[in-house]
């Protein structure tokens, strides 16, 4: 609660003192592309991040136009253009299977993505200062080519627009991807009015321009040389070639853990040579300052750009919230809006909805509604807004179905099927409301969570946690976000479920806590046993008996116990604060336990399993 005021104290101050940040983004953005590893959601997440701290608001934040076919032949060649069409295109550039009914959608993003560029270029031209548009840097596209997932270069587009449109100073791209910028170099390689800047790991192909700076700096670089490589060559550039417009490509595939990158650059170290960069831009004379979003794959990838974009709004150092806050933010978002009014069409001025038949037919009865509360086209709807729906296209799964079925004694269960074939299901979730899990409060008590991808194989190392049949689908946070909002709107205490595995309860702990305090001193006493194991590996070491108690060397197990996500007060009074935090270490002393060698392991040795009512 005191870091939500805090921000809402924040939001008040920042709209009050400081004019905004221009934000270029279009929610198509989120179209996820089969095989491709960007993170869809990852310029929604730096809006919503920007948003909930005061950063930005919807006055700074335009949408793109998709790029006219005289702008890309500013820069691509006709044949090039053309040769997009052919079957096979898109599947060389984006290294992922593009069918013919998938092209048209990614060339339209990509010629959208363009439009974003040139609209950052216009609102810097406009406001004398930086614009961010949060996506493009395509640099690897050439005239005749497209690689490395680059369709159009959006970076070269918008430059060779500038000049059409008379726009005569200098111009300076920083491109600081993992990767090289060659395909801008290329473009610009006989220009002496554009100055390409690259540090990457390696060379993609011909250096020689007439005004050009190409580092290669090798795999594993670390903070250390990175930043002194900036340092030594950037400035004196700035100085030497003294652009009028400044394009900086802030790629964040440097980062340590980077989905693709093998460099170890850290947070620090990525938020210090973004402000070196903004720095040098404002030194002498404030210039436009373009900032592309470039490379960054995986999950966490949007943290580094929104640590930059809050201190680029705020001039103050600030950490982006957490991926449980953003996905709770979104879920809200989407509650508050409402479902689109049923107004028909001139087509179908004779359909008949749900509602029309009951009472026409006797066996329809009312619309079956997710707890009470959804109807099936609602709960579709905001599945659809919320990216889940997308998620699961994104695997493969095209054709998707949503079921209800409501059974007052058994729970209401969500299905989301694949129709196939074969048909597959992916989701299922029975949830029920409930005055007796916990005494004076009612809170929605989970009976079953499946989330499984029947076409994936296990990694090697990484084998089936305990109930699980195939491998999960990775939205355990967004399931948990959208029951958290259910119980917000109609008023329930939470979400209440028995965590049956140790690994559910592991997956969990920064959102949900034990309702006895004597299973959280329990968990920890876990935790700190098995400190710096993987999970699979601390699942694998509980189920071999290498956890045993300190004083006896007895094997412990893990046992099922109740645990909540608490949405009103009254359920986070018993969940958190002092009262409860003294029960838990009260009862850490009850709990030592040590990682003991693994045991040996025979033939007949045989660990089964029933699937497990919650787990992903």
């Amino acid at each position: 609660m005191m870091r939500n005021l805090k921000r809402a104290c924040r939001r008040f101050w920042f709209r009050r003192t400081t004019p905004g940040l221009p934000v270029v983004y279009d929610a198509s953005y989120q179209k996820q592309v089969a095989g491709v590893p960007f993170d869809p959601r990852r310029g929604e997440k730096i809006v919503t991040a920007l948003e909930m701290e005061g950063a930005l608001t919807r006055r700074n934040l335009s949408t793109p136009r998709a790029a006219s076919i005289e702008n890309l032949l500013r820069v691509h060649t006709p044949e090039y253009l053309h040769r997009l069409q052919e079957d096979g295109a898109l599947t060389r550039i984006l290294g992922a299977e593009i069918g013919e009914r998938e092209s048209e959608g990614v060339l339209d993003l990509q010629r959208l993505m363009v439009g974003g560029t040139i609209q950052a270029t216009r609102l810097a031209l406009r406001s004398g200062g930086p614009a961010v548009h949060l996506g493009g840097g395509f640099h690897h596209a050439m005239p005749d080519m497209g690689q490395g997932f680059c369709v159009f270069n959006d970076v070269a587009v918008a430059i060779a627009r500038l000049r059409a449109r008379g726009f005569a100073e200098k111009v300076l791209v920083v491109d600081l991807d993992l990767h090289d910028g060659n395909g801008t170099r290329a473009i610009f390689a006989r220009d002496p009015s554009v100055h390409t800047y690259s540090v990457h790991a390696d060379h993609w192909g011909d250096t020689e321009a007439v005004e050009s700076t190409a580092i290669a700096l090798g795999p594993g670089v670390e903070d250390g040389v990175y930043l002194d490589t900036i340092r030594r060559t950037l400035p004196p550039l700035f100085e030497a070639f003294r652009p009028g417009f400044v394009v900086y490509v802030a790629g964040t595939d440097p980062a340590a853990g980077d989905a693709l990158g093998h460099w170890r650059i850290s947070a620090a170290g990525l938020i210090e040579r973004d402000r070196m960069v903004t720095a040098l831009s404002r030194k002498e004379r404030a210039l436009p300052l373009v900032v592309v979003l470039s490379g960054g794959y995986g999950p966490s990838a949007w943290r580094y750009t929104a640590r930059y974009l809050l201190w680029m709004a705020t001039g103050r150092p600030l950490e982006p919230p957490e991926d449980e806050d953003l996905t709770l933010q979104r879920f809200r978002e989407l509650a508050r809006t409402r479902e689109p009014s049923a107004s028909p069409s001139p087509d179908a001025a004779f359909s008949l909805s749900e509602a029309d038949l009951v009472g026409i037919d006797p066996s329809l009865g009312a619309p079956v509604r997710y707890l009470g509360f959804l109807s099936r086209q609602a709960l579709e709807l905001r599945l659809e807004r919320a990216g889940i729906l997308g998620h699961l296209r994104s695997r493969g799964f095209r054709m998707l179905r949503v079921e209800l079925d409501a059974e007052e004694a058994l729970g209401h269960t969500l299905r989301i099927v694949s129709e196939g074939p074969p048909e597959e299901l992916l989701v299922e979730l029975r949830v029920k409301r409930s005055l007796a899990a916990i005494p004076e409060v009612e809170v929605l008590t989970v009976e079953w969570l499946l989330l499984q991808n029947p076409r994936a194989t296990f990694r090697e190392g990484r084998g089936p946690l305990p109930g699980q049949q195939h491998p999960g689908l990775g939205l355990l946070k967004e399931v948990l976000a959208f029951l958290f909002v259910l119980c917000e709107e109609h008023g329930l205490d939470g979400v209440h479920f028995v965590a049956a595995h140790y690994h559910v309860a592991a997956r969990t702990r920064r959102q949900v806590r034990f309702l006895q305090p004597e299973d959280e001193a329990r968990t920890l006493a876990f935790a700190e046993a098995m400190e710096g194991l993987a999970l699979t590996e601390q699942v694998a070491a509980l189920e071999a008996g290498r956890v045993r108690a300190a004083e006896t060397g007895t094997p412990v197990s893990w046992e099922p116990a109740p645990m909540v996500l608490p949405v009103s007060e009254k359920l986070r009074g018993l969940v958190t604060g002092p009262t409860y935090e003294e029960q838990v270490q009260a009862s850490r002393s009850r709990f030592s336990f040590v990682l003991g060698p693994a045991a040996p392991v025979y033939e007949s040795d045989y660990s089964g399993g029933r699937p497990d009512r919650h787990h992903e």
